[in-house]
């Protein structure tokens, strides 16, 4: 229910600071006499696929906090050697990549997973579970929120944010030309007839389509900041620490995936490994083979 309740509210919000941008630049609608306003339509089309990742994006945290029931750690008051231990780690990793100290959190899982959000470098999360706390070794451990700062450091929340914002405003515009030309050719839709429920059908399908094609584009950038985070762990702890840690997560696969499934994109792990196939364009994360095959060439200790 809270889920259902957070999409509705961003989408909510996508509409509202999109109608607003819009009016306040007279951006009309993108039909009229003479066919498309492609000016129109590619404004429209930005705004709204830009809008909606942005406002993902800022809202990541919250978000994070309320899906997975992340619970910070008062960096005045830890209430354990545990949490005491967590705080130092993270503090000296981000010292060391030269970003401000993130918030930190331990969110109930049985599988050891963690994960990084925020909206920007200097005002982040960084979270592990419960799980991994309990059945990594600190070598390994440390190794995984070297990995989570890499991907703050480097930025990974907001270039994913900005590709998806722009792959969304591509996928809208040609689906709606695409729609459009469907109509006039094949439908015999006239010039001076408004769109009827044909041109919106063909638009709706061709959204589906077009996003899921572009959000092969999407996931290549994910599994590429994955393999640039673990490049960024090994640096920071030790690649074979690194190494270790990962191999402990391939050992988890078969365990239930309790990472919801917004969030995981922003985890170490993605869950159960696949081999190759065309679904492997689609996943967040490469391998574990392949991430090891990477740190194996990389140039550190």
């Amino acid at each position: 229910m809270m889920r259902i309740g957070l999409f509705l509210l961003t989408n909510l919000a996508v509409l509202v600071v999109a109608g607003i941008i819009l009016s306040l630049f007279g951006v009309g609608s993108y039909h009229g006499a003479g066919g498309l306003n492609l000016g129109n339509l590619l404004v429209i089309c930005f705004v709204f696929g830009m809008v909606g990742s942005l406002i993902s994006l800022f809202m990541s945290k919250w978000m994070a906090k309320k899906t997975t029931g992340t619970e910070l750690i008062d960096p005045n008051a830890p209430r354990n050697q545990a949490e005491s231990w967590l705080l130092q780690t993270v503090a000296e990793l981000s010292q060391r990549s030269g970003i401000n100290m993130p918030e930190v959190g331990i969110f109930p899982s049985y599988q050891s997973n963690a994960f990084a959000t925020g909206w920007n470098k200097n005002d982040a999360l960084v979270a592990v579970s419960s799980g991994l706390l309990e059945r990594m070794n600190k070598d390994e451990l440390r190794a995984v929120l070297a990995h989570e700062i890499g991907h703050v450091a480097n930025g990974d929340m907001v270039t994913l944010a900005l590709i998806q914002g722009v792959v969304n405003a591509f996928v809208m515009f040609f689906a709606r030309v695409v729609g459009d030309f469907i109509d006039r050719n094949v439908f015999g839709r006239q010039d001076d007839q408004a769109p009827g429920m044909g041109y919106f059908l063909i638009t709706m399908v061709l959204d589906i389509v077009f996003g899921i094609l572009a959000s092969a584009i999407v996931m290549w950038f994910s599994r590429y900041r994955e393999y640039r985070a673990d490049e960024a762990g090994a640096r920071l702890a030790g690649k074979q620490a690194m190494i270790s840690a990962l191999l402990r997560l391939q050992a988890e696969t078969e365990m239930p995936d309790q990472m919801p499934k917004e969030m995981k994109a922003f985890a170490i792990a993605e869950g159960k490994e696949q081999g190759f196939s065309l679904a492997a364009l689609f996943q967040t994360h490469p391998t574990i083979e392949q991430r090891v095959a990477a740190l194996h060439q990389l140039d550190c200790p």
